[in-house]
């Protein structure tokens, strides 16, 4: 007779085995409706599981976030059925769910054309007004290679065959329509709704492998509602216009090519942004107590084979060979952190040392991933290793926290996640190291009292981690800032220092990141002011435009004063009209415009307009300065008014 725990710590009591399904209907017809799933101890199952023993159970319905991954599930497996019924002899391969939609991988001679996603998308929203019941079956291995075989789909037979002998297969079946599949899903196709589209098209190799054949692969996106999937093509479209690729060559600040792929090559409004933000970290660190390094960016293999990265990314690497050695250009900073740790004795007393490097990176990076400034091979981050004791972990981890906060909170971001990463399953260290690691970041967390979310054997192969994530204007959420903490890599590399009783001890290594990679912070910023960046951060704060050829004296004077104080001021004097020079500004996204005709050059004045194309009215350059550098020193938390 189980007895089941429901989250509000009611609890019903059945006389015999009970599905998910009706213990929501024991608790309402409505419930029994909504439900699309239910989980038991934390574990998803379908709502025809059988619950034959006491156990907590919460019914999962389209307002939990768990109904998203399912959703979008059943998603792929509609579209694949979809596809095998317009196209018969094609073959399904791997179709999992994804962030925002789905994919399925299908095997077929004939390319698919772009016209084929409305007749594959047509056909899904006829299989889910079948309303077909999703059956789990449980079946035999060898039985299943034989079906599968007897039906011309290779790829599953190799699939199932990489399943070890005697294991039983789970395979949900949708009328006629069948596939391998762990599970759960929906109770029916009918539960799927109207709320996906069918995106695009590309190619992608069997299991990933670029020895191995090329596949049809076919995204789409699923959401919980037509409402929801209209909110989020708005965003991709919205997503579109803000491109950082697209502003970076409207507003000239950067490009890449062929002959240097992952490469950028900053312009200089570009590089002006590059530099002030890489300036400002540089303050927030002096004034935190690090200390700035540089160190080389070829090292000899052998100490990336020391400290554990050879065997790890040997593969994302570049090398290069020079007098019978091989060097490896450096992928991260931490062994070479190291190098600088172990020049000299080091005392208790000396802990903690923060040391900070702006590091030039290169990673092997696929071409196929490569994207802009999002995804690059070289690039540079705001990284540094705190080198310090047992007993000091807490306060370092705690600070950091605190100050990448207040850094994120300066370039407008204030909507932070944070994740906590355990130990992986291939890792370097003793499993009583991890314990007392993982333990210390955790009550860090619980300390100061933080939201977080945990994510098991995400962790980095040396130690466990915080993550924080933040969300943009278009709630996309991107991974920045980390901390790690390690046990193991200075043991490795010989990191050590004399403690207060005399011993010889290792230190622990916290390796931490703010903004990550500065090129794809940039990206992401770009993208999320969608080019218009706050007054501090601007390459151009302010352009100084004539009405006529009268007052390009004044305006020269006007620059110089301007920039005497500091601002990044430009002058656009040429003859041309002033609405064709205000309209090519306001496309570069300069914050002020200050436009000087006979009237501003006789009261020493300037006529102030923003980029958005509000007028505020006319400012003596004493004032002008002022309120310019109190928006910059507030990192835009203030802003010029008339």
């Amino acid at each position: 007779m189980p007895v089941i725990t429901l989250p509000d710590g009611s609890s019903r009591e059945f006389d015999q085995p009970v599905t998910v399904h009706e213990v929501a209907a024991d608790i309402g017809p409505g419930l029994a409706k909504a439900a699309l799933a239910g989980r038991i101890d934390d574990v998803l199952v379908d709502t025809s599981h059988v619950i034959e023993q006491d156990a907590e159970l919460a019914i999962i319905t389209s307002k939990n976030d768990e109904a998203l991954e399912l959703l979008r599930h059943d998603a792929a497996h509609v579209m694949a059925q979809a596809v095998q019924e317009l196209y018969p002899g094609t073959q399904v391969t791997i179709g999992p769910a994804i962030e925002n939609g789905f994919y399925y991988d299908f095997a077929r001679e004939e390319p698919f054309a772009p016209a084929d996603l409305e007749r594959i998308e047509q056909r899904m929203h006829e299989i889910v007004k079948r309303d077909l019941p999703l059956e789990r079956e449980v079946w035999d291995r060898d039985e299943l290679i034989r079906k599968f075989g007897d039906i011309g789909e290779d790829y599953k037979v190799e699939i199932i065959k990489d399943i070890p002998e005697g294991e039983a297969i789970s395979v949900y079946r949708q009328g006629d329509w069948f596939d391998v599949c762990r599970g759960p899903h929906l109770p029916s196709t009918g539960k799927l709704g109207k709320g996906f589209k069918l995106m695009k098209l590309a190619g992608a190799y069997w299991r990933g492998d670029s020895g191995n054949e090329m596949l049809q692969r076919i995204y789409g996106t699923a959401w919980r509602d037509k409402k929801e999937l209209k909110a989020y093509l708005q965003r991709l479209e919205e997503a579109e216009k803000r491109d950082h690729r697209k502003l970076g060559k409207v507003m000239d600040l950067f490009h890449t090519q062929e002959e240097a792929p992952g490469m950028v090559f900053w312009h200089d409004s570009g590089w002006r942004i590059y530099l002030v933000i890489q300036n400002y970290i540089r303050d927030q660190l002096r004034e935190h107590g690090y200390q700035e390094i540089h160190t080389p960016h070829i090292i000899d293999r052998s100490l990336w084979e020391k400290s554990g990265h050879w065997e790890k990314f040997q593969d994302d690497m570049f090398t290069t060979e020079s007098e019978n050695r091989t060097y490896a250009i450096k992928p991260m900073n931490c062994p070479a952190h190291i190098q600088i740790y172990n020049q000299g004795l080091k005392s208790y007393r000396d802990l903690p040392l923060r040391l900070a490097e702006f590091g030039s990176c290169t990673r092997n990076e696929p071409s196929g991933t490569l994207h802009g400034l999002m995804r690059v091979r070289n690039f540079v981050q705001d990284d540094a290793h705190i080198f310090c004791t047992e007993d000091q972990i807490q306060d370092e981890v705690s600070a950091f926290i605190d100050l990448l906060f207040e850094v994120y909170a300066d370039f407008g971001f204030e909507d932070i996640s944070v994740k906590f990463s355990t130990r992986p399953e291939q890792r370097v260290g003793a499993d009583a190291l991890w314990d007392k690691a993982e333990q210390s970041l955790q009550a860090v967390l619980d300390h100061k009292q933080l939201d977080w979310g945990l994510q098991p054997g995400e962790g980095a192969f040396y130690g466990p981690k915080i993550e924080f994530n933040l969300k943009d204007c278009l709630e996309r959420v991107w991974q920045l800032g980390t901390i790690q903490l390690d046990f193991s890599m200075p043991e490795r590399l010989g990191a050590h220092y004399i403690a207060k009783d005399g011993s010889k001890q290792v230190p622990v290594m916290l390796h931490r990141a703010i903004l990550g990679s500065l090129e794809r912070f940039i990206g992401i910023l770009i993208e999320h002011y969608a080019g218009a960046l706050p007054l501090w951060l601007a390459p151009i704060q302010a352009v100084i435009l004539n009405i006529t050829d009268r007052q390009a004296e004044y305006g020269r004077k006007v620059e110089e004063a301007l920039k005497n104080k500091g601002l990044r001021v430009n002058s656009d004097l040429r003859n041309e009209k002033i609405g064709f020079k205000i309209r090519e500004h306001t496309i570069q996204r300069v914050p002020y415009l200050l436009v000087i005709g006979d009237r501003e050059t006789e009261a020493g004045t300037v006529a102030v307009r923003t980029r958005d194309g509000r007028d505020l009215g006319s400012f003596e350059l004493d004032r002008l300065t002022k309120a310019l550098q109190d928006e910059i020193a507030s990192r835009g938390r203030t802003v010029l008014e008339e």
